[in-house]
């Protein structure tokens, strides 16, 4: 079951201390919210913060623990001292606290280890803002659901905390366009020569990716809405680019020397180069 808001609410301003503020302002006005044996179980659960900075873990584990259904623990933010931290106590949900674009590599890279390890704690991803990469290459990786932090205040993220330990995934409605289009698009896979540089048209690149997701050439004809006889125009041109004369050497040739990517959008009546 998705669970998708329409926007992420307004909150948790630009520093985890702001988060607390507005966290004692909501308490102060009586507005906090039910606790979780009123809204989903009766049953307490771990959650785990992952952060580069000690402060900001500690002042958001201060502020989650007003819950008293939740126990909290936290971490640096990198894989070794995350499974450290779920051996020594296995929690159902971890929020991983991504810092600066800079790092973002190293933080999906620790979040996809995380989730190889441990496919069955559920993952939310707190960062400043949600871009279209970060969305995507989270969800890759094992995110169930992904909070920017300049938008949304406590409240949204004990929402977050309990639909998310509840199986569901939690994203806004332009996070979900995006992963609905990256469902839509067709695949491409770009080869290389030795020196880098790209053998294929943005055409070719297609072909080579459906075949070597096993498609037939009818079925990318399909894919394409090409004609059968244009795909194998371009698979001969493509053999002949690549010195192979079979579609299984294709593949191997494919998977040694090709990189996946998102292919941009080409109509099938474009004329195309090459």
């Amino acid at each position: 079951m998705h669970f998708v808001t329409s926007s992420l609410v307004h909150g948790i301003a630009r520093s985890y201390n702001h988060v607390i503020a507005a966290f004692m302002r909501l308490e102060a006005a009586g507005e906090r919210d039910l606790p979780l044996s009123a809204v989903a179980t009766s049953i307490a659960f771990d959650v785990l913060i992952a952060d580069s900075s000690r402060m900001q873990a500690q002042l958001l584990a201060a502020a989650l623990r007003r819950h008293p259904e939740l126990h909290i623990g936290s971490c640096q933010m990198n894989a070794a001292s995350i499974l450290q931290s779920v051996a020594i106590r296995y929690p159902q949900v971890a929020l991983l606290s991504f810092s600066a674009p800079a790092h973002f590599a190293d933080e999906i890279g620790t979040l996809r280890r995380f989730h190889l390890s441990h496919p069955g704690i559920a993952k939310i991803i707190l960062a400043d803002s949600s871009s279209r990469d970060l969305v995507i290459q989270g969800f890759r990786s094992g995110a169930r659901g992904i909070v920017s932090v300049t938008d949304c205040n406590l409240r949204v993220l004990w929402k977050c905390i309990l639909r998310v330990s509840a199986g569901q995934i939690w994203l806004n409605t332009e996070q979900l366009n995006w992963l609905i289009e990256l469902i839509s698009e067709t695949p491409s896979l770009r080869v290389f020569n030795a020196a880098g540089h790209s053998l294929l048209t943005p055409r070719e690149e297609q072909v080579v990716a459906l075949v070597a997701e096993g498609l037939s050439n009818r079925q990318i004809a399909i894919e394409l809405r090409l004609s059968e006889h244009t795909i194998k125009k371009y698979l001969f041109r493509v053999f002949e680019k690549l010195g192979i004369s079979s579609r299984v050497e294709l593949v191997l040739y494919a998977v040694h020397n090709g990189q996946p990517r998102t292919a941009e959008w080409l109509p099938a009546a474009a004329g195309l180069p090459g």
